[in-house]
C-alpha cells in the first residue's frame, strides 16, 4: 500500500477520537462523514455560530452548553494567570472553537485535533501553544512533510512550514521530533541528515557552524538516534556520493529524514521535490506539542482533512 493507505489502515485500528473545530465548513462535514462511515476514527465536531444542521450519525458539541466548559475555563485561567488572564476573559476565549478543541485535548477528552481549513496558521498554533503547550523535551513547535514516491519510498522533510530561522537548540529539537514523527507515521527507523551546503568540513561558515552545533545538541538529546551532519543533500541520499564525501557515516546515502537549516531551504526543497520529482507531499504535520493539533491549508480538500485526521490519530 502507499503511505496514505497505510496511515489510514493503521488509524482505523487505533480507534482514536479526533475533534474538528470548524463544523461550518462543508469540507469538514464531508471529511467527518467519510471518517465515520469508514471507521477511521471517532469524530467530534464543535458547533460554530454558522453551523447548519448536520447529517445523521455525526456528533457535535456546543462549547457554551458543555458540562466540561467551566473546568476548561478554570484550567485556562490557571495556565495563563501569569499573563493576567481572568475568568471573564477566559470564558470568552474558551467559547472559540479552536480553544475549546485544544482544551479537549489538554484534558484527555480527545486524542487529536485537525483545524486550519478556515483559520490562519497563527490562530491554530496560538490556541495549541496556549492551551496544550509543548511536549516534554521539546522547545519549539515545528513540522514535517511526508514526501512519498510511486516506487514506495517515503522521506520526511523538516521544518518546511513553521520556524523561519531556528536557533541551534531549536534545530536540534526539530531533528529529534522529526525522527519521532517519521517513526510513528511510517514505521521505519529514522536516519537523520542535518543538511547544509557543506559536508564534513568541506566549507566553513557561520551557517555551517549552526548545523554542527545543532547536531551535537540532537546527539545529546537522543544518543541512540542515527543522525549525522553537516551533510549535503546528494551525500545524504545517494550511497556512492555519501561514501566519497562522508565515509563511515551512519547516515550518508541512507537518510530518510532530512533536516533543513532554515525555512527558506525547507519550503523550497519540498516544493522542488513535489513539482520536479513528482513526489506527493503530505503535511505540514505539526510536531512538538504535548498533544497533536494539526494545521491545514485554507485551500485544503476534504480528502486532506481525512488524511490529516489519520495522521493525528497515529501521533497521539
Amino acid at each position: 500500500m502507499d503511505i496514505i493507505s497505510t496511515i489510514r489502515d493503521r488509524a482505523s485500528k487505533a480507534k482514536k477520537t479526533i475533534v474538528l473545530p470548524r463544523s461550518s465548513d462543508e469540507r469538514v462535514i464531508k471529511a467527518a462523514q467519510y471518517l465515520t462511515e469508514h471507521n477511521l476514527c471517532n469524530v467530534v465536531l464543535i458547533k460554530n455560530p454558522e453551523t447548519q444542521d448536520l447529517p445523521a450519525g455525526l456528533t457535535m458539541i456546543d462549547p457554551a452548553e458543555n458540562e466540561k466548559f467551566n473546568e476548561y475555563v478554570a484550567s485556562f485561567v490557571e495556565r495563563r494567570k501569569h499573563k493576567g488572564m481572568t475568568e471573564e476573559k477566559a470564558t470568552a476565549i474558551i467559547k472559540d472553537p479552536l480553544f475549546f478543541a485544544a482544551s479537549m485535548l489538554s484534558h484527555g477528552d480527545a486524542d487529536g485535533c485537525v483545524a486550519g481549513s478556515v483559520s490562519t496558521t497563527g490562530d491554530v498554533l496560538r490556541a495549541a501553544i496556549q492551551v496544550i503547550g509543548l511536549k516534554a523535551g521539546s522547545n519549539v513547535v515545528s513540522s514535517i512533510f511526508l514526501m512519498s514516491f510511486d516506487d514506495g519510498r517515503v522521506f520526511s522533510y523538516g521544518d518546511c512550514a513553521v520556524v523561519p530561522y531556528p536557533t541551534p537548540e531549536q534545530l536540534a529539537t526539530i531533528a529529534t521530533d522529526s525522527a519521532s514523527s517519521h517513526k510513528a507515521l511510517t514505521g521505519e527507523d529514522p536516519k537523520v541528515a542535518m543538511l547544509s551546503f557543506s559536508t564534513k568540513g568541506s566549507a566553513e561558515h557561520e551557517r555551517v557552524d549552526l548545523v554542527r552545533e545543532a547536531l551535537e545538541g540532537a546527539k545529546k538529546n537522543s544518543p541512540d538516534l542515527a543522525i549525522d551532519g553537516e551533510i549535503q543533500f546528494d551525500a545524504a541520499l545517494v550511497e556512492a556520493i555519501g561514501q566519497r564525501k562522508a565515509p563511515g557515516s551512519p547516515v550518508a546515502g541512507k537518510a530518510n529524514v532530512f533536516i533543513f537549516p532554515n525555512l527558506d531551504a525547507g519550503n523550497i526543497g519540498y516544493k522542488i521535490t513535489e513539482r520536479l520529482a513528482g513526489a506527493t507531499a503530505t503535511g505540514p504535520v505539526i510536531q512538538g506539542l504535548a498533544k497533536p493539533m494539526m494545521d491545514l491549508s485554507r485551500g485544503c480538500s476534504w480528502e486532506d482533512i481525512v488524511n490529516t485526521s489519520c495522521v493525528a490519530a497515529l501521533l497521539s
